[in-house]
Protein backbone atom coordinates (compact mmCIF):
# COMPACT_ATOMS: atom_id res chain seq x y z
CA UNK A 1 0.00 0.00 0.00
CA UNK A 2 1.46 3.48 -1.11
CA UNK A 3 1.86 5.61 1.75
CA UNK A 4 -0.68 8.67 0.95
CA UNK A 5 -3.64 5.86 0.33
CA UNK A 6 -2.50 4.86 4.14
CA UNK A 7 -2.88 8.05 5.32
CA UNK A 8 -6.17 8.42 3.33
CA UNK A 9 -7.07 5.12 5.41
CA UNK A 10 -6.19 6.92 8.18
CA UNK A 11 -7.79 9.50 8.02
CA UNK A 12 -10.93 8.03 7.27
CA UNK A 13 -10.97 5.74 10.49
CA UNK A 14 -10.15 8.53 12.54
CA UNK A 15 -13.33 10.53 11.51
CA UNK A 16 -15.38 6.84 12.45
CA UNK A 17 -13.96 6.41 15.44
CA UNK A 18 -13.66 10.94 16.63
CA UNK A 19 -16.45 12.34 14.93
CA UNK A 20 -16.68 15.84 15.71
CA UNK A 21 -13.03 15.85 17.07
CA UNK A 22 -10.96 18.74 15.23
CA UNK A 23 -8.16 16.88 13.38
CA UNK A 24 -4.73 17.23 12.47
CA UNK A 25 -2.36 15.87 10.06
CA UNK A 26 1.28 17.52 11.52
CA UNK A 27 4.20 17.74 9.33
CA UNK A 28 8.32 18.66 8.93
CA UNK A 29 9.17 21.33 6.73
CA UNK A 30 13.12 20.60 5.74
CA UNK A 31 13.36 17.51 4.10
CA UNK A 32 9.40 16.67 3.76
CA UNK A 33 7.95 20.02 2.44
CA UNK A 34 11.10 21.86 1.35
CA UNK A 35 13.55 20.00 -1.09
CA UNK A 36 17.03 21.11 0.49
CA UNK A 37 18.72 19.99 -2.22
CA UNK A 38 17.97 23.23 -3.96
CA UNK A 39 19.12 25.13 -1.52
CA UNK A 40 22.43 22.98 -1.27
CA UNK A 41 22.36 24.02 -4.80
CA UNK A 42 21.95 27.59 -4.78
CA UNK A 43 24.54 28.54 -1.98
CA UNK A 44 27.34 26.33 -3.22
CA UNK A 45 26.93 27.92 -6.44
CA UNK A 46 27.43 31.50 -5.11
CA UNK A 47 30.25 30.37 -3.26
CA UNK A 48 31.35 30.23 -7.27
CA UNK A 49 30.19 33.61 -7.59
CA UNK A 50 31.98 35.13 -5.25
CA UNK A 51 35.31 33.76 -4.95
CA UNK A 52 35.84 33.31 -8.96
CA UNK A 53 35.73 29.19 -9.03
CA UNK A 54 34.10 26.74 -10.93
CA UNK A 55 33.75 23.72 -8.87
CA UNK A 56 29.61 24.10 -8.48
CA UNK A 57 28.83 24.92 -12.03
CA UNK A 58 27.69 21.94 -13.47
CA UNK A 59 26.27 20.71 -10.17
CA UNK A 60 22.75 19.66 -10.46
CA UNK A 61 20.05 19.29 -7.56
CA UNK A 62 20.01 15.34 -8.37
CA UNK A 63 23.74 15.27 -7.71
CA UNK A 64 23.26 16.02 -4.13
CA UNK A 65 22.34 12.78 -2.13
CA UNK A 66 23.71 13.79 1.03
CA UNK A 67 22.20 15.57 3.82
CA UNK A 68 22.77 19.39 4.59
CA UNK A 69 24.49 18.80 7.26
CA UNK A 70 26.77 16.16 5.61
CA UNK A 71 28.44 18.67 3.23
CA UNK A 72 32.26 17.10 3.91
CA UNK A 73 30.94 14.04 1.92
CA UNK A 74 29.72 15.50 -0.96
CA UNK A 75 32.46 17.73 -1.24
CA UNK A 76 34.64 14.65 -1.18
CA UNK A 77 32.53 12.86 -3.64
CA UNK A 78 32.64 15.64 -6.34
CA UNK A 79 36.53 16.25 -6.09
CA UNK A 80 36.80 19.27 -4.31
CA UNK A 81 40.48 20.16 -3.19
CA UNK A 82 40.64 19.28 0.19
CA UNK A 83 42.14 22.45 1.38
CA UNK A 84 38.89 24.32 -0.50
CA UNK A 85 36.80 22.51 2.02
CA UNK A 86 36.87 24.52 4.96
CA UNK A 87 35.95 27.84 2.99
CA UNK A 88 33.23 26.18 1.26
CA UNK A 89 31.75 25.08 4.78
CA UNK A 90 32.35 28.24 6.29
CA UNK A 91 30.43 30.15 3.70
CA UNK A 92 27.69 27.81 3.20
CA UNK A 93 26.95 27.70 7.29
CA UNK A 94 26.75 30.94 7.14
CA UNK A 95 24.87 32.08 3.84
CA UNK A 96 22.26 28.46 4.33
CA UNK A 97 19.37 29.70 6.56
CA UNK A 98 19.79 33.69 5.91
CA UNK A 99 16.48 35.40 5.52
CA UNK A 100 16.98 36.17 1.47
CA UNK A 101 18.38 32.88 0.99
CA UNK A 102 15.45 31.02 2.24
CA UNK A 103 13.09 32.90 0.35
CA UNK A 104 15.21 32.87 -3.11
CA UNK A 105 16.06 29.03 -2.59
CA UNK A 106 13.10 26.45 -1.03
CA UNK A 107 11.32 24.44 -3.77
CA UNK A 108 8.66 22.55 -2.60
CA UNK A 109 8.25 18.59 -3.12
CA UNK A 110 6.07 17.81 -6.47
CA UNK A 111 2.55 17.67 -5.20
CA UNK A 112 3.48 18.15 -1.66
CA UNK A 113 1.24 21.35 -1.18
CA UNK A 114 -1.81 19.80 -3.12
CA UNK A 115 -1.92 17.16 -0.49
CA UNK A 116 -1.71 19.48 2.18
CA UNK A 117 -4.48 21.71 0.33
CA UNK A 118 -6.71 18.79 0.41
CA UNK A 119 -6.49 17.90 3.79
CA UNK A 120 -7.15 21.86 4.54
CA UNK A 121 -10.22 21.33 3.12
CA UNK A 122 -11.61 18.91 4.60
CA UNK A 123 -13.87 19.80 7.31
CA UNK A 124 -13.14 20.16 10.73
CA UNK A 125 -9.17 19.73 9.95
CA UNK A 126 -5.81 21.26 10.07
CA UNK A 127 -2.24 21.03 8.94
CA UNK A 128 0.17 21.46 11.42
CA UNK A 129 3.85 22.38 11.03
CA UNK A 130 6.70 21.04 13.86
CA UNK A 131 10.31 21.98 12.84
CA UNK A 132 13.36 21.58 13.99
CA UNK A 133 14.28 24.86 13.22
CA UNK A 134 14.61 27.83 15.45
CA UNK A 135 12.49 30.49 16.62
CA UNK A 136 14.71 33.27 15.07
CA UNK A 137 13.29 31.92 12.23
CA UNK A 138 9.43 32.00 12.39
CA UNK A 139 8.83 35.25 10.27
CA UNK A 140 10.60 34.24 7.24
CA UNK A 141 9.45 30.45 7.59
CA UNK A 142 5.94 31.42 7.29
CA UNK A 143 6.45 34.00 4.56
CA UNK A 144 8.95 31.64 2.61
CA UNK A 145 5.76 28.52 2.68
CA UNK A 146 2.90 30.83 2.07
CA UNK A 147 4.67 32.55 -0.67
CA UNK A 148 4.85 28.88 -1.95
CA UNK A 149 1.66 27.66 -1.20
CA UNK A 150 -0.01 30.23 -2.35
CA UNK A 151 -0.73 29.12 -6.29
CA UNK A 152 -2.27 25.95 -4.65
CA UNK A 153 -4.61 28.32 -2.34
CA UNK A 154 -2.31 26.73 0.92
CA UNK A 155 -1.66 29.22 4.02
CA UNK A 156 -0.15 28.34 7.36
CA UNK A 157 -0.86 30.30 10.22
CA UNK A 158 1.48 31.33 13.15
CA UNK A 159 -0.60 29.47 16.01
CA UNK A 160 0.10 26.03 13.90
CA UNK A 161 3.38 26.25 13.54
CA UNK A 162 5.68 24.65 16.55
CA UNK A 163 9.39 25.60 16.50
CA UNK A 164 12.69 24.63 18.23
CA UNK A 165 12.90 26.80 21.39
CA UNK A 166 16.66 25.79 21.07
CA UNK A 167 19.18 26.12 18.98
CA UNK A 168 20.22 24.31 15.64
CA UNK A 169 20.29 20.57 15.95
CA UNK A 170 19.46 20.60 19.42
CA UNK A 171 17.09 18.96 21.03
CA UNK A 172 15.25 18.32 17.81
CA UNK A 173 13.48 14.49 19.05
CA UNK A 174 12.61 16.32 22.62
CA UNK A 175 10.99 19.45 20.23
CA UNK A 176 8.99 17.22 18.20
CA UNK A 177 7.76 15.05 21.15
CA UNK A 178 6.45 18.38 22.80
CA UNK A 179 5.36 19.81 19.58
CA UNK A 180 3.19 17.22 19.28
CA UNK A 181 1.92 16.87 23.14
CA UNK A 182 1.02 20.93 22.53
CA UNK A 183 -1.22 20.32 19.44
CA UNK A 184 -2.50 17.51 21.57
CA UNK A 185 -3.55 19.97 24.54
CA UNK A 186 -4.68 22.69 22.36
CA UNK A 187 -8.14 19.94 21.34
CA UNK A 188 -6.44 18.69 18.51
CA UNK A 189 -6.64 15.13 17.39
CA UNK A 190 -3.43 14.59 15.77
CA UNK A 191 -3.95 11.30 13.44
CA UNK A 192 -0.14 11.60 11.42
CA UNK A 193 3.06 12.63 11.27
CA UNK A 194 5.23 13.07 8.74
CA UNK A 195 9.27 13.61 9.02
CA UNK A 196 12.04 12.80 6.84
CA UNK A 197 14.29 11.62 9.78
CA UNK A 198 13.96 8.22 11.24
CA UNK A 199 15.26 9.32 14.67
CA UNK A 200 12.76 11.43 14.95
CA UNK A 201 10.08 8.94 14.30
CA UNK A 202 11.79 6.58 16.38
CA UNK A 203 11.26 8.80 19.30
CA UNK A 204 7.31 9.74 18.75
CA UNK A 205 6.86 6.05 18.49
CA UNK A 206 5.45 5.57 22.01
CA UNK A 207 3.03 8.19 21.40
CA UNK A 208 1.95 7.15 18.04
CA UNK A 209 1.74 3.78 19.78
CA UNK A 210 -0.54 4.92 22.81
CA UNK A 211 -2.81 7.53 20.34
CA UNK A 212 -2.80 5.51 17.46
CA UNK A 213 -1.42 8.25 15.31
CA UNK A 214 0.36 7.35 11.69
CA UNK A 215 3.66 7.80 11.28
CA UNK A 216 4.86 8.66 7.60
CA UNK A 217 7.99 9.07 6.61
CA UNK A 218 9.16 10.87 3.92
CA UNK A 219 11.81 9.02 1.96
CA UNK A 220 13.70 11.28 0.94
CA UNK A 221 17.29 13.05 2.06
CA UNK A 222 18.08 11.92 5.97
CA UNK A 223 20.87 12.42 8.16
CA UNK A 224 20.11 9.78 11.25
CA UNK A 225 19.91 5.14 10.17
CA UNK A 226 17.14 4.41 8.39
CA UNK A 227 17.26 1.10 10.82
CA UNK A 228 15.50 2.98 13.19
CA UNK A 229 12.10 3.70 11.85
CA UNK A 230 9.69 2.58 13.51
CA UNK A 231 7.26 -0.67 12.48
CA UNK A 232 4.05 0.19 11.14
CA UNK A 233 5.69 3.63 9.89
CA UNK A 234 4.41 4.11 6.20
CA UNK A 235 6.89 5.16 4.24
CA UNK A 236 6.79 6.88 0.23
CA UNK A 237 8.31 10.04 -1.38
CA UNK A 238 5.54 10.66 -4.09
CA UNK A 239 2.79 12.80 -2.74
CA UNK A 240 0.21 11.36 -5.10
CA UNK A 241 -3.26 12.83 -5.05
CA UNK A 242 -4.63 9.80 -6.81
CA UNK A 243 -3.44 7.78 -4.01
CA UNK A 244 -4.96 10.00 -1.29
CA UNK A 245 -8.64 10.94 -3.03
CA UNK A 246 -10.47 8.02 -3.67
CA UNK A 247 -13.39 9.27 -6.05
CA UNK A 248 -15.35 12.13 -6.88
CA UNK A 249 -17.60 11.63 -4.29
CA UNK A 250 -14.47 12.81 -1.65
CA UNK A 251 -14.13 16.44 -3.64
CA UNK A 252 -15.75 19.75 -2.67
CA UNK A 253 -19.28 19.68 -3.74
CA UNK A 254 -19.12 23.05 -4.86
CA UNK A 255 -16.89 22.58 -7.55
CA UNK A 256 -19.02 21.18 -10.82
CA UNK A 257 -18.00 18.45 -12.71
CA UNK A 258 -18.39 18.23 -16.35
CA UNK A 259 -17.87 14.83 -18.53
CA UNK A 260 -16.27 16.23 -21.47
CA UNK A 261 -17.10 14.98 -25.35
CA UNK A 262 -19.96 12.74 -24.80
CA UNK A 263 -20.20 12.56 -28.51
CA UNK A 264 -21.07 8.46 -28.45
CA UNK A 265 -22.88 5.81 -27.56
CA UNK A 266 -21.03 4.62 -25.05
CA UNK A 267 -19.35 7.39 -23.77
CA UNK A 268 -23.21 8.46 -22.83
CA UNK A 269 -23.13 4.78 -20.82
CA UNK A 270 -19.72 5.58 -19.23
CA UNK A 271 -21.04 9.17 -17.95
CA UNK A 272 -24.98 7.85 -16.76
CA UNK A 273 -23.18 5.29 -14.71
CA UNK A 274 -21.17 7.44 -12.99
CA UNK A 275 -21.84 10.36 -10.63
CA UNK A 276 -21.26 13.04 -12.59
CA UNK A 277 -24.26 15.68 -12.93
CA UNK A 278 -22.86 17.10 -16.14
CA UNK A 279 -22.00 16.25 -19.46
CA UNK A 280 -20.56 18.17 -22.37
CA UNK A 281 -21.82 17.56 -26.30
CA UNK A 282 -20.89 18.84 -29.34
CA UNK A 283 -23.62 19.52 -31.54
CA UNK A 284 -23.50 20.23 -35.47
CA UNK A 285 -25.55 19.31 -38.30
CA UNK A 286 -24.79 16.61 -40.96
CA UNK A 287 -25.12 16.37 -44.66
CA UNK A 288 -28.54 14.78 -43.84
CA UNK A 289 -29.98 18.05 -41.80
CA UNK A 290 -29.89 15.89 -38.67
CA UNK A 291 -28.26 17.18 -35.40
CA UNK A 292 -25.35 14.98 -34.00
CA UNK A 293 -22.68 14.90 -31.36
CA UNK A 294 -18.92 15.35 -32.95
CA UNK A 295 -16.32 17.20 -32.44
CA UNK A 296 -14.36 17.86 -35.84
CA UNK A 297 -16.13 19.60 -38.65
CA UNK A 298 -16.62 17.39 -41.64
CA UNK A 299 -14.02 19.74 -43.56
CA UNK A 300 -11.11 19.06 -41.00
CA UNK A 301 -12.05 15.09 -40.05
CA UNK A 302 -14.46 13.89 -43.46
CA UNK A 303 -16.75 11.54 -41.93
CA UNK A 304 -15.66 7.50 -42.03
CA UNK A 305 -18.20 5.35 -44.33
CA UNK A 306 -19.20 3.19 -41.51
CA UNK A 307 -19.19 6.13 -38.70
CA UNK A 308 -22.27 5.90 -36.22
CA UNK A 309 -23.42 8.98 -34.78
CA UNK A 310 -25.11 10.01 -31.44
CA UNK A 311 -28.24 12.06 -31.96
CA UNK A 312 -28.94 14.97 -29.84
CA UNK A 313 -32.62 14.37 -29.54
CA UNK A 314 -31.84 11.09 -28.40
CA UNK A 315 -29.03 12.69 -26.08
CA UNK A 316 -31.51 15.57 -24.92
CA UNK A 317 -34.10 12.08 -24.31
CA UNK A 318 -31.59 10.02 -22.12
CA UNK A 319 -30.46 13.01 -19.84
CA UNK A 320 -33.69 14.19 -19.07
CA UNK A 321 -34.58 10.77 -18.21
CA UNK A 322 -31.75 10.55 -15.96
CA UNK A 323 -32.22 13.92 -14.40
CA UNK A 324 -28.96 14.83 -15.70
CA UNK A 325 -27.67 18.46 -16.41
CA UNK A 326 -26.73 19.42 -20.39
CA UNK A 327 -24.00 21.36 -21.10
CA UNK A 328 -23.35 22.39 -24.87
CA UNK A 329 -20.65 23.41 -27.06
CA UNK A 330 -22.54 24.92 -30.55
CA UNK A 331 -20.55 24.27 -33.23
CA UNK A 332 -21.08 25.77 -36.46
CA UNK A 333 -23.76 28.90 -37.38
CA UNK A 334 -27.18 30.18 -36.21
CA UNK A 335 -29.14 27.46 -38.03
CA UNK A 336 -27.35 25.19 -34.87
CA UNK A 337 -28.52 27.41 -32.39
CA UNK A 338 -32.51 27.66 -33.62
CA UNK A 339 -32.97 23.96 -33.63
CA UNK A 340 -30.57 23.55 -30.37
CA UNK A 341 -32.34 26.08 -28.22
CA UNK A 342 -35.97 24.69 -29.29
CA UNK A 343 -35.37 21.31 -28.31
CA UNK A 344 -34.00 21.55 -25.09
CA UNK A 345 -36.61 23.30 -23.91
CA UNK A 346 -39.07 20.74 -25.52
CA UNK A 347 -37.40 17.88 -23.40
CA UNK A 348 -38.18 20.07 -20.48
CA UNK A 349 -34.55 21.30 -19.46
CA UNK A 350 -35.00 23.85 -17.63
CA UNK A 351 -32.37 26.80 -16.71
CA UNK A 352 -30.06 25.24 -13.57
CA UNK A 353 -30.02 22.41 -15.78
CA UNK A 354 -28.20 24.08 -18.95
CA UNK A 355 -24.75 25.00 -20.06
CA UNK A 356 -23.80 26.76 -22.73
CA UNK A 357 -20.48 27.08 -24.35
CA UNK A 358 -19.38 28.73 -27.77
CA UNK A 359 -16.33 30.49 -29.08
CA UNK A 360 -16.38 33.97 -29.77
CA UNK A 361 -15.77 33.62 -33.49
CA UNK A 362 -18.55 31.46 -33.81
CA UNK A 363 -21.34 32.30 -31.16
CA UNK A 364 -20.79 36.25 -31.76
CA UNK A 365 -22.02 39.04 -29.69
CA UNK A 366 -25.79 38.17 -31.46
CA UNK A 367 -25.68 34.74 -30.25
CA UNK A 368 -24.68 34.69 -26.95
CA UNK A 369 -27.46 37.52 -25.82
CA UNK A 370 -30.13 35.50 -27.66
CA UNK A 371 -29.37 32.68 -25.50
CA UNK A 372 -29.12 35.10 -22.12
CA UNK A 373 -32.43 36.65 -23.74
CA UNK A 374 -33.51 32.69 -23.38
CA UNK A 375 -31.90 31.28 -20.81
CA UNK A 376 -31.78 34.35 -17.92
CA UNK A 377 -30.50 31.38 -15.34
CA UNK A 378 -28.74 29.46 -17.49
CA UNK A 379 -24.48 29.17 -17.62
CA UNK A 380 -23.63 30.91 -20.49
CA UNK A 381 -19.82 30.26 -21.14
CA UNK A 382 -16.32 30.76 -23.59
CA UNK A 383 -12.74 30.12 -23.77
CA UNK A 384 -10.33 33.17 -22.33
CA UNK A 385 -7.00 31.49 -22.75
CA UNK A 386 -6.43 34.00 -25.84
CA UNK A 387 -6.54 36.61 -23.20
CA UNK A 388 -4.14 35.50 -21.28
CA UNK A 389 -1.27 37.24 -22.16
CA UNK A 390 -3.78 40.69 -21.34
CA UNK A 391 -5.07 39.00 -18.23
CA UNK A 392 -1.41 38.77 -17.10
CA UNK A 393 0.43 41.66 -18.28
CA UNK A 394 -2.55 44.42 -19.22
CA UNK A 395 -5.05 43.30 -16.49
CA UNK A 396 -6.66 46.79 -17.03
CA UNK A 397 -7.18 46.30 -20.59
CA UNK A 398 -7.94 42.69 -19.80
CA UNK A 399 -10.74 43.61 -17.90
CA UNK A 400 -12.15 46.03 -20.10
CA UNK A 401 -12.99 42.83 -22.50
CA UNK A 402 -14.28 40.49 -19.93
CA UNK A 403 -16.81 43.81 -18.83
CA UNK A 404 -17.89 43.73 -22.29
CA UNK A 405 -18.13 39.93 -23.23
CA UNK A 406 -20.22 39.89 -19.58
CA UNK A 407 -22.62 42.79 -20.94
CA UNK A 408 -23.23 40.05 -23.97
CA UNK A 409 -24.68 37.85 -21.39
CA UNK A 410 -21.40 35.19 -20.82
CA UNK A 411 -21.29 34.52 -17.31
CA UNK A 412 -18.39 31.97 -16.67
CA UNK A 413 -14.79 31.85 -18.24
CA UNK A 414 -13.02 28.72 -19.51
CA UNK A 415 -9.47 28.58 -18.71
CA UNK A 416 -7.16 26.21 -20.80
CA UNK A 417 -5.46 23.78 -17.73
CA UNK A 418 -2.21 23.48 -20.15
CA UNK A 419 -1.95 27.09 -20.63
CA UNK A 420 1.65 28.28 -19.56
CA UNK A 421 0.14 31.05 -17.33
CA UNK A 422 -3.28 29.36 -16.63
CA UNK A 423 -3.37 29.62 -12.87
CA UNK A 424 -1.99 33.17 -13.17
CA UNK A 425 -5.27 33.52 -15.37
CA UNK A 426 -7.07 32.02 -12.47
CA UNK A 427 -5.87 33.80 -9.84
CA UNK A 428 -6.78 36.93 -11.28
CA UNK A 429 -10.32 36.40 -12.76
CA UNK A 430 -11.13 35.15 -9.75
CA UNK A 431 -9.89 38.21 -8.11
CA UNK A 432 -12.44 40.07 -10.13
CA UNK A 433 -15.20 37.91 -9.15
CA UNK A 434 -15.70 36.02 -12.19
CA UNK A 435 -16.91 32.62 -12.07
CA UNK A 436 -14.01 30.13 -13.56
CA UNK A 437 -14.03 26.59 -15.58
CA UNK A 438 -10.68 24.73 -16.43
CA UNK A 439 -10.64 22.46 -19.38
CA UNK A 440 -8.05 20.24 -21.18
CA UNK A 441 -7.08 18.71 -17.65
CA UNK A 442 -5.18 15.40 -19.48
CA UNK A 443 -5.15 13.16 -16.40
CA UNK A 444 -6.62 12.43 -12.73
CA UNK A 445 -3.41 14.11 -11.14
CA UNK A 446 -4.11 17.12 -12.62
CA UNK A 447 -7.81 17.13 -12.63
CA UNK A 448 -7.37 16.41 -8.41
CA UNK A 449 -5.31 19.73 -8.33
CA UNK A 450 -7.46 22.26 -10.54
CA UNK A 451 -10.19 21.02 -8.46
CA UNK A 452 -8.32 21.86 -5.40
CA UNK A 453 -8.01 25.24 -6.58
CA UNK A 454 -12.03 25.33 -5.98
CA UNK A 455 -12.74 26.98 -9.64
CA UNK A 456 -16.85 27.40 -10.30
CA UNK A 457 -16.31 23.93 -12.45
CA UNK A 458 -14.10 22.01 -14.16
CA UNK A 459 -14.08 20.07 -17.68
CA UNK A 460 -12.56 16.28 -18.02
CA UNK A 461 -12.50 13.58 -20.06
CA UNK A 462 -12.90 11.30 -16.99
CA UNK A 463 -10.42 8.92 -18.52
CA UNK A 464 -9.73 7.48 -14.96
CA UNK A 465 -8.88 3.91 -14.76
CA UNK A 466 -7.90 4.33 -11.15
CA UNK A 467 -11.49 5.33 -10.34
CA UNK A 468 -12.98 2.83 -12.75
CA UNK A 469 -14.12 5.56 -14.84
CA UNK A 470 -13.38 4.67 -18.91
CA UNK A 471 -14.56 7.88 -20.37
CA UNK A 472 -13.95 8.01 -23.98
CA UNK A 473 -12.76 11.68 -24.93
CA UNK A 474 -14.75 14.07 -27.61
CA UNK A 475 -13.39 12.41 -30.71
CA UNK A 476 -11.30 15.24 -31.59
CA UNK A 477 -9.13 14.37 -34.75
CA UNK A 478 -10.88 10.84 -34.63
CA UNK A 479 -8.98 9.95 -31.60
CA UNK A 480 -11.01 8.23 -28.67
CA UNK A 481 -9.27 6.50 -25.42
CA UNK A 482 -9.45 2.48 -25.81
CA UNK A 483 -9.31 0.15 -22.24
CA UNK A 484 -8.18 -3.49 -22.65
CA UNK A 485 -9.79 -5.75 -20.02
CA UNK A 486 -6.76 -7.91 -18.12
CA UNK A 487 -8.46 -11.55 -17.70
CA UNK A 488 -6.05 -12.04 -14.84
CA UNK A 489 -6.77 -8.84 -13.03
CA UNK A 490 -10.61 -9.74 -13.24
CA UNK A 491 -10.69 -12.13 -11.33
Amino acid sequence: MSWMKALADCYLQIGTQYPGKRRMMVSDIDGTIIDMRYLVLSVLQSYDEENGSRYFTRLRPSDVTVHENNLEQLLERLGIPDSEHPAVIAWFLEHRWQADTILATHRPFPGVFSMIRWFQLQPNTSVGLLTGRPESLRDVTLQSLNRLGEPYRVYFSDDLLVMNPGEWDQDVESTKTAGLQYFQDQGYHVFAMIDNEPSVLEALAPMAESTGMLLLHADTIFESRPISIPRGTARGSDYRLTDLVANEGALPPEVQLVWHGVNDEENLRQFLASDVIWAEFDIRQNSAGEFICRHDSFETTPALPDEEWLLFDLVCQEMSEHNRAIKLDLKGGHDVMDRVLKMVVEQGFTDDRLWFNGDIETTREVGFRRIRAEHPDAIVQCPVSWLSALIVGAPAEARKTLEMLTSWGISRFSVDWGNDRALEMFDQLVAWDYEVNFYSVPHLEAFLEAVLLLPSSVTSDFNFPQWHRYGRGSGKEGRRFTYVIDSEDSH
